[in-house]
């Protein structure tokens, strides 16, 4: 029988990672179309840390509890979204949520759930929902990268940028990534990018058109924005195009129209957290046909710098905020 109270860690109030609390809530009750999981891990993300901020209100009707990811098992649903999603109480699944990640039951879209891939612990599997979902949207899905061109990732340490490494490479394009070290640029060469880029030592326009001999880069994974956009038009392959995920650098960019043109380069800006369950559902479907089987072959590994016990959320969330991280950083529920 599932309990009817449960651990959870909410935002008291927005601020710095302090205002993060563990507390005492009522456990979700699933609507149709929903599963309720019982949550072992939960995803740490960069929205999260906006969200504490006050910088990224939750969608209407979504839970004020942080977490965009969790893994866990099926703790509840009906038997025709179960049989829909292809799931049965009991099974290990990781899911993509709009929020309610941080606790220890969760609900999602049946259709957002995906099966945790074979080998993988729960932790690792709460580490692969959002970045997912993310790179495959705008990556491959948006940008249309293809076998044989070439991916510039701004920030390849993190966790997009671990996962736009392996998922790129897998799919037959060259990497080239920037860093803001030598020691996770290292990491990134580790990981399978072709050229990693030291950002603050090296500048990433003249390096990207060395690597590729002054053709340019034909899709760029930006989560900088600000002054890197105009830069990185500079270094693009004619036909290129830019996928904006994130405004770190700043709101304000100053482009070259002139080179938008003649180079015929695309700008896309997107969010996942707002977009409907029926494009969710899509990506879904998507990885689990051609991403899960490279995870369940083990060609593709979830990246991970460390896990916390989920009551130390604030210890985690001021890792994410010191950017020192390669990889993900994870909740246990367990611990």
């Amino acid at each position: 029988m599932t309990a009817t109270a449960m651990r959870a860690i909410e935002i008291a109030g927005f601020g710095g990672p302090d205002v993060l609390r563990e507390t005492q809530r009522p456990v979700p009750v699933p609507k149709t179309g929903e599963l309720l999981i019982a949550v072992q891990a939960s995803g740490i993300n960069r929205p999260d840390v906006l969200q504490r901020k006050g910088l990224y209100p939750m969608p209407p009707g979504v839970s004020d509890l942080p977490g965009l990811e969790v893994a866990g098992t099926v703790a509840g649903g009906a038997d025709a979204d179960l049989a829909a999603a292809g799931l049965k109480l009991g099974d290990a699944v990781c899911a993509l949520v709009a929020g309610g990640g941080y606790a220890q039951y969760c609900v999602a879209p049946a259709g957002q759930c995906l099966a945790v891939p074979q080998g993988l612990s729960m932790l690792e599997a709460a580490s692969l929902p959002e970045t997912f979902f993310t790179v495959w949207q705008n990556v491959f899905h948006i940008a249309g990268l293809k076998a044989g061109e070439t991916l510039l990732v701004q920030g390849g340490s993190s966790g997009i940028g671990v996962t736009a490494i392996q998922l790129a490479r897998a799919w037959g394009a060259t990497v080239i990534v920037t860093a803001g070290s030598d020691d996770k640029c290292a990491a990134c060469l580790a990981l399978g990018a072709d050229h990693a880029i030291n950002y603050r030592s090296q500048d990433f326009v003249a390096e990207t058109l060395r690597l590729t001999g002054g053709r340019g880069v034909d899709v760029v994974l930006d989560m900088v924005a600000g002054d890197y956009i105009g830069r990185e038009l500079k270094c693009m392959a004619e036909d290129g195009r830019l996928a904006l995920i994130a405004v770190q650098g700043g709101v304000k960019s100053e482009i070259d129209a002139g080179l938008l043109l003649r180079k015929r380069l695309a700008i896309v800006g997107s969010t996942l957290r707002p977009r409907s369950v029926a494009y969710k559902t899509v990506l879904a479907q998507a990885l689990r046909s051609q991403v899960w089987p490279l995870l369940d072959a083990g060609r593709i590994r979830p990246v991970i710098h460390q896990v916390f016990p989920a009551a130390q959320a604030a210890g985690a969330h001021a890792l994410m905020e010191s950017g020192t991280h390669v990889g993900k950083i994870v909740l246990n529920w367990s611990a």
